[in-house]
């Protein structure tokens, strides 16, 4: 879809939403509101009365209910958008009473029609316009039910092929900021570009907006993708399915309350299931999605919905896992998303219990708290059970039990990877015959991917001097086949002892430790990524430890093992902590701010374990077929923090588990192979990539690093805005291998190419927020060997000198195109620091708005040289007035922060306090921004970089400090 081909983007999706009579369209203007109003207050009071038997007996009743819902929207303001959001949804759902009763008893009241759609009214309207205090913003497209806001849409017809969905996703988090109260009753926004639709709920960072497919979800970016996810995605019964059963609300590892709703995959499999219990036909079914599509939350979703539905009758839902890091896990997820009705069982007599009782709950349990059940605990038909991880236990003798147990039992199995085989067969166990390919719901490793749901796993081998003998090592292999009896487990118990005592020798340890040491600091750490380590056994959990705190310092890592009766006293008493000490030590490896960044492990966390943050394991274990790659995958979750995006998962091998990849992944299906490849073949993508990039620049160029007047050139050679966007495309592809491979031997001789190409990327890089998707943050590795190596003939008082010279300035003007490119430069170089500062976007915005009217012909370059002269002249002017207010309050901030070091002084802080507020007072200074403290992200940033700095003097475990020079520098910077 193109502005070529006649019609606009929003036109476009208009016609879809409108063509078909689900959504009437209307243009904002036309509508009977204010510019002040939320809602269509006319649609809801007629809803109110046609739903509500009580209202219509005294419609007056209608206002009050308004009156209600207008201080939920207003109440975003003081209570914050997303839980305004949560109860406004309260609303909506008719979990809200109101005394209108017989005897002025509470009854629930209705908005909205679940249950019949026909009697909710439908509109979707363009260009509305909404005001809060003063800001004005203005709605693409906004779908109303019964008058209440409930989708955004923003439909963009790109100017250039850099702009996409997330141009557009952009605009909406900055409307859900400046005007919250829109937002407010929100379901749901969307963007799109015509090539891509993608949909976020409030709130929601960029990264984790998803696509919607429908059937056999095949489509390329392009028209019918759009079509399919207008036509899915934005059906009446799609939206209010999302508004009553597919969101949930949740408190982050940081406390603050998020919203979720859920991915096609997840809307998809729910549905499944739920259709096939209502339907009670067949009582089966595969769930087979890959490893971090969701699963977890897909189950929080199944239950929701399965206990909500009219025609099921409350049900038992029963969830069942078969290890402990799960049920902790799942427990976390339903917990955290507040879901009533919930238990988690503590022992097999409670489950037996609760069962037995016919108890209508949704209940947590383990496998193994069946293993002394009786036959026929309970012979109701509305349990359904949702065995996650299905493909473990549930063929042997506790799937057996459970199965004994419940026997007229829905049983849906969830799995990442399947297992078909003769003994164990997951297909067998849980599909059904009616469904093709036994499987009643497939998301593939291959969709997840497309779909940025996962990231790819490289794994990177380690040299031979780690590697033991091919011998022991294929015994190991052996020993940790699941199908082995008794007997044959203790027929290579012997070999099984020479595995430990060379794994374990010291000199091994040493070298691996600091092979670890070296590898994470230099290619993980840059980046603001963590890390997992993963040893033999217990013991040398404790040995990696030891010596990793020797090369990193004890705060960087923590051994999370499993304790108890079966392990020796000693790690009992170093390494056991309770289950909230656990919970809280991992939440803190979530936390970039913190400085534990390794965890070391050897069965705990390789299953089960949510941290995106987490993105390289150092493997140095056996460990084979769907264990390994439900371990590996721990790194494969997408992570965005402070600009920095992951873009895959790394596994370090020491020893030698991917040279077997055919012994290490026994699978039927042979695409489970391609899961993790050799980063090598990233070293082989780089030649082509560099020379795509240099094919956009003749051969004579001057690609020295400090050669200014080569980088003019260069800059003559990308014209236009479209071939600024093939070259930033492929500029991007190269970035992300530079620093995937970063620093490796292979990157040395394309080095200064690479320096250069980075050069001329920042050179043309648009102004504001514009193409976010491909002109983004160069990555850490990157911006080192720029700021280590390059020196561009861009100096840095050129602006001041020039806004001052008369003469210099008619000179420039003596040859404007020349001079207008030139100064441009300067100007993108200046404004370039100021990128996420309020303050001076409008001023890069114009410069983007100039550069688009010179190359449409609109300015000549004699006037596009002028107007770049005035822009040049404000934004002095304006970095000299905020300058000068900065330091001012600045040093008020820094006699507080001193006064309050001198106070707590102490044998760390005795000579340092100088230092100490000098460095908080100078990445302070670096990274705020006006109004940082109203912000999430600026006050994460903030406490975070005051974090590192009392690190670094050994004051970080001072909490009451930590508080006050928190407070101090929010009330002083």
């Amino acid at each position: 879809m193109t502005v070529a081909e006649g019609s606009t983007v929003r036109d476009f999706v208009l016609g879809l939403l409108s063509n078909d009579g689900d959504w009437p369209a209307t243009r904002g203007a036309d509508l009977r509101r204010v510019d002040l109003d939320v809602l269509l207050e006319d649609d809801v009071r007629n809803a109110l009365v046609r739903l509500n038997p009580e209202i219509a007996e005294e419609p007056s009743r209608a206002d009050e209910v308004l009156y209600r819902l207008r201080g939920i929207t207003l109440s975003a303001r003081s209570t914050g958008l997303v839980p305004a959001n949560e109860e406004f949804r309260a609303w909506l759902l008719g979990e809200k009473a109101m005394p209108y009763g017989q005897e002025h008893q509470h009854v629930p009241v209705t908005l909205i029609d679940f249950d019949n759609l026909s009697r909710n009214t439908y509109r979707v309207a363009t260009e509305v316009t909404f005001r809060q205090g003063r800001v004005t913003r203005r709605f693409e497209l906004v779908l109303y039910v019964n008058g209440v806001p409930l989708v955004v849409g923003v439909a963009t017809t790109p100017p250039r092929p850099a702009v996409t969905w997330a141009d557009g996703a952009f605009q909406v988090q900055e409307d859900e900021r400046d005007v919250a109260a829109f937002f407010v009753p929100n379901v749901f926004s969307f963007a799109t570009d015509g090539r891509e639709l993608r949909f976020g709920s409030v709130l929601m960072p960029l990264n984790l907006w998803s696509t919607w497919r429908d059937g056999e979800r095949t489509e390329s970016p392009g028209q019918p993708l759009v079509e399919q996810g207008v036509g899915g995605l934005l059906a009446p019964r799609t939206v209010l399915d999302i508004l009553h059963d597919f969101t949930v609300f949740a408190t982050d590892d940081q406390h603050r309350k998020i919203k979720i709703i859920c991915r096609y995959q997840q809307y998809e499999a729910v549905n499944s299931i739920v259709e096939r219990v209502r339907d009670d036909v067949v009582r089966k079914g595969l769930v087979w999605h890959f490893q971090g599509s969701g699963k977890s939350l897909l189950m929080v979703f199944a239950a929701q919905k399965l206990r909500r539905h009219p025609r099921l009758g409350s049900p038992t839902v029963l969830i069942v896992v078969d290890r402990v890091d799960l049920d902790i896990q799942i427990t976390s997820t339903f917990n955290a998303a507040d879901i009533p009705n919930l238990v988690s069982t503590e022992s097999g007599d409670e489950l037996i219990e609760l069962l037995s009782t016919e108890q209508r709950k949704i209940i947590i349990t383990t496998i193994q708290k069946f293993r002394d059940a009786r036959a026929g605990v309970s012979l109701r038909r509305n349990i359904i059970c949702l065995v996650d991880e299905a493909h473990r236990t549930q063929e042997g003798d506790l799937g057996q039990r459970m199965r004994d147990a419940l026997p007229n039992a829905f049983l849906f199995g969830l799995t990442g990877t399947p297992i078909n085989d003769r003994e164990r067969n997951t297909f067998r166990t849980f599909g059904a015959d009616e469904d093709p390919g036994r499987y009643l719901s497939r998301y593939t490793q291959a969709e997840s991917l497309r779909d940025g749901t996962t990231l790819p796993l490289h794994f990177e081998p380690r040299s031979t001097e780690f590697r033991i003998d091919q011998t022991v090592l294929d015994a190991e292999f052996n020993r940790v086949t699941d199908d082995l009896s008794e007997a044959e487990r203790e027929a290579v118990a012997d070999r099984a002892g020479r595995m430990a005592a060379l794994i374990k020798s010291e000199q091994r340890i040493k070298r691996v430790c600091a092979d670890i040491a070296r590898h994470y600091t230099e290619k993980v750490e840059p980046n603001g990524f963590k890390a997992q380590v993963v040893t033999f056994d217990k013991e040398s959990c404790a040995l990696y430890k030891d010596e990793l705190d020797k090369l990193l310092g004890p705060e960087a890592s923590a051994v999370v093992i499993s304790t108890g009766s079966g392990t020796p006293k000693w790690l009992n008493e170093r390494f056991a902590r309770t289950k909230d000490a656990e919970e809280q030590l991992l939440n803190r490896f979530r936390d970039p701010g913190d400085p534990l960044k390794i965890l070391i492990v050897t069965g705990r966390l390789l299953t089960g374990f949510d941290a995106p943050i987490l993105q390289a394991m150092y493997l140095d274990k056996v460990i084979k077929d769907h264990n390994l790659l439900q371990a590996v995958c721990r790194t494969n979750r997408p992570y965005e923090h402070g600009g920095r995006t992951k873009t895959h998962g790394l596994v370090v091998d020491y020893l030698g588990v991917f040279d077997h990849l055919a012994k290490a992944l026994q699978f039927d299906e042979k695409a489970m192979q391609q899961v993790v490849t050799n980063i090598s073949r990233l070293a082989d993508e780089l030649p082509a990539a560099m020379a795509k990039c240099l094919a956009f620049f003749p051969a004579y160029l001057d690609r020295s690093p400090d050669g200014h007047e080569g980088l003019l050139a260069a800059q003559q050679h990308l014209p236009d805005d479209d071939t600024r966007d093939r070259f930033a495309a492929a500029y991007r592809k190269l970035a992300e291998l530079w620093e995937a491979l970063s620093p490796d031997p292979v990157l040395t001789e394309y080095r200064a190419d690479y320096v250069w190409l980075t050069q001329v990327y920042r050179s043309v890089q648009p102004g504001g927020s514009t193409g976010r998707l491909l002109w983004r943050m160069l990555g850490a590795k990157t911006m080192e060997i720029i700021n280590a190596n390059v020196y561009v003939d861009v100096r840095a008082d050129d602006l001041d000198t020039l806004v001052l010279d008369a003469e210099m300035v008619e000179a420039l003007e003596q040859t404007p195109e020349i001079s207008s490119r030139q100064v441009a430069g300067q100007l993108a170089e200046r404004l370039r620091p100021h990128r996420d500062d309020p303050r001076f976007v409008s001023l890069a915005e114009r410069l983007e708005q100039l550069r688009q009217q010179y190359q449409l012909g609109q300015l000549s370059s004699l006037l596009y040289l002028k107007a770049l002269l005035g822009l040049a002249r404000d934004f002095v002017a304006l970095e000299l007035e905020f300058a000068a207010a900065d330091e001012t309050e600045a040093a008020g901030g820094r006699a507080a922060l001193t006064s309050l070091f001198q106070q707590t002084r102490n044998g760390n802080t005795a000579v340092a306090v100088e230092r100490i507020v000098s460095d908080i007072d100078d990445i302070v200074q670096k990274i705020r921004f006006p109004g940082w403290q109203h912000t999430i992200g600026g006050a994460r940033e903030v406490k975070q970089a005051l974090r590192r700095t009392l690190l670094k003097y050994k004051l970080h475990r001072d909490e009451d400090l930590f508080t006050k020079a928190y407070d101090y520098i929010r009330q002083y910077y």
